[in-house]
């Protein structure tokens, strides 16, 4: 079957798997992360009242301005992350189709050994798993390529929260609202909250891992349901199909008394 999920057999167990529990970290780690944001952007807006700036005659006083600043920081960083990294499910998709497609030469050359021929009449096993290895080799180098961006921009952002939050502290030091202690503690609470609402580009990598591998389950679904179509449509009462199983119809048939009996079911 072609498609995203192209020799599903030899990765469907590890295609589920990630499909069924990374949604359960994903959501733990959403919902951490939200309770952290709560708490502690009380802790920001209390940061002594609000900013003021002096600009051509005018007085311009921002309350919470730390909250707004951590909130203007952190969708751009997401914004970053997301257009960097736009092309990582994409990626993650080939990677796996790669090595689903290198695993099922492997297969058919041990089975062409034991005397079983090779998939569509061919014989240069030398040549099929050495073109399967280039891909796979290919795919995994802009995967890397992809995650060294990504990298970058989350180790950046991890050096500069803290500075960016000291420097937003420092016109109220220097005027002597903010004693150095209460700096340190905005500052702090500015990381952790940038913290929290950074969880979309921490968990970036994992989002796309999780979509490249729910598509591929999907996908493959789906094409078993439309295998599965013309063998319904030419038998519309023989069968009912569920999810999980086939239950065969009992067709009634005469028995040598005359009464009726059913027919014994078999199960595909």
């Amino acid at each position: 079957m072609s498609g995203e999920h192209q020799n599903p057999e030899y990765r469907i167990a590890e295609d589920a798997r990630i499909a069924t529990d990374l949604p359960i970290d994903l959501t733990l780690g959403l919902l951490s992360s939200s309770l952290t944001a709560i708490i502690f952007i009380g802790v920001l807006w209390s940061a002594r009242g609000c900013l003021v700036i002096n600009a051509f005659g005018l007085n311009l006083a921002i309350p919470g301005y730390l909250v707004i600043a951590v909130v203007v920081y952190s969708t751009l960083l997401t914004g970053a992350m997301m257009l960097i990294a736009q092309h990582l499910t994409r990626v993650v998709q080939e990677n796996k189709r790669a090595e689903a497609e290198l695993r099922a030469v492997g297969a058919h050359l041990r089975e062409s050994g034991e005397g079983t021929a090779l998939p569509d009449g061919k014989h240069d096993g030398r040549h099929m798993i050495g073109a399967a290895l280039n891909e796979v080799i290919a795919r995994w180098l802009a995967y890397c390529w992809q995650l060294m961006r990504m990298t970058l921009v989350s180790h950046t952002n991890t050096l500069l929260t803290p500075v960016l939050g000291l420097l937003l502290c420092t016109p109220k030091f220097i005027t002597g609202s903010m004693t150095l202690g209460e700096v340190v503690q905005a500052a702090a609470a500015f990381a952790i909250v940038q913290g929290a609402f950074n969880w979309i580009s921490d968990s970036y990598g994992r989002l796309a891992e999780w979509t490249s591998s729910a598509n591929r389950v999907a996908s493959l679904l789906i094409a078993l349901d439309q295998l599965d179509k013309p063998e319904r449509a030419a038998n519309p009462m023989r069968s009912l199909e569920y999810p999980a199983c086939r239950i065969q119809a009992q067709v009634a048939t005469p028995s040598p008394c005359g009464c009726e009996r059913p027919a014994a079911t078999s199960t595909p």
